[in-house]
């Protein structure tokens, strides 16, 4: 009897586990091999987790393993420049021409934005040209795809399922339409934010109650003054390289010479 009740047992145990790992996406993977099965493993482990069916279904719907995302990832070689060719490269003398304009143009907003998180105008616009060339290019990729894709691939796989389940926050919250394109990462808006950062950083600077990245500027700018406010940033203190606010920048971007980049264009912008 005793040893009916320890099979029993033993029966039952491996039941609760398989359960468990019904629960669980599947393995990630280096190609696009069993993206579609691991698609609904996730959709399993995230419904366990309380998101809803209709806002996994509906963001689901168009979702595609994204070789253009996979392509980027594997390619990002401009953070090996030196800081000339870099700034070469991202067309860093434009920027700071046309920045100084849109700060002109823009003095009320970023008056309103810098009282409010103590972020000066420079660095803001240097980030807003540097990433889109001021809203005018913010990528073509299927925003959920590029997410999912690399939470299915191998290289940062936990990271990007933690990206992944932002997003299903944003789209619940009515804050990112399903059929949302962006960069090759899953950056969202005018200064590409990754969807974990909206929900940590985005700011609703237009006051409509919604916090859109794409469309909306104020909220744009609003939301990554708050990012460098989250990662530091200190009123009235230097951003230059070796001053206080520099390391502000580093939450941003963690290569260096982008970082430089930021710094330079931003003192340039912001010199009377």
């Amino acid at each position: 009897m005793n040893r009916f009740r320890a099979a029993a047992f033993l029966a039952v145990t491996a039941l609760c586990g398989m359960g468990g790992q019904a629960l669980a996406a599947p393995a990630c993977s280096n190609t696009s091999a069993g993206f579609e099965q691991w698609v609904d493993g996730f959709k399993a482990e995230a419904a366990g987790r309380g998101v809803s069916r209709s806002v996994l279904d509906r963001a689901f719907a168009n979702v595609h393993y994204n070789q253009p995302t996979i392509r980027a990832d594997r390619g990002q070689k401009s953070f090996k420049l030196s800081f000339d060719e870099f700034m070469k490269k991202r067309g860093g003398q434009a920027i700071i021409s046309r920045g100084k304009a849109m700060k002109r143009a823009n003095a009320q907003l970023f008056s309103t934005i810098e009282r409010r998180f103590g972020v000066p105008a420079g660095p803001l616009i240097a980030i807003w040209g540097m990433e889109t060339g001021f809203g005018n290019y913010m990528g073509n990729e299927h925003t959920l795809s590029a997410v999912s894709t690399l939470a299915f691939d191998c290289r940062r796989s936990d990271y990007f399922k933690d990206q992944l389940y932002a997003a299903l926050k944003l789209v619940g919250d009515g804050d990112l339409d399903v059929n949302s394109r962006g960069a090759a990462h899953g950056e969202i808006g005018q200064t590409q934010f990754l969807p974990k950062n909206v929900t940590l950083y985005g700011v609703d600077g237009d006051g409509d109650r919604h916090i859109d990245l794409i469309h909306s500027r104020a909220d744009a700018l609003s939301s990554t003054a708050n990012f460098l406010k989250g990662h530091g940033w200190q009123p009235g203190l230097g951003y230059q390289p070796g001053e206080p606010n520099f390391t502000a920048i580093g939450g941003w971007n963690a290569a260096t010479v982008y970082q430089q980049a930021i710094a330079y264009i931003g003192k340039e912008i912001d010199r009377p």
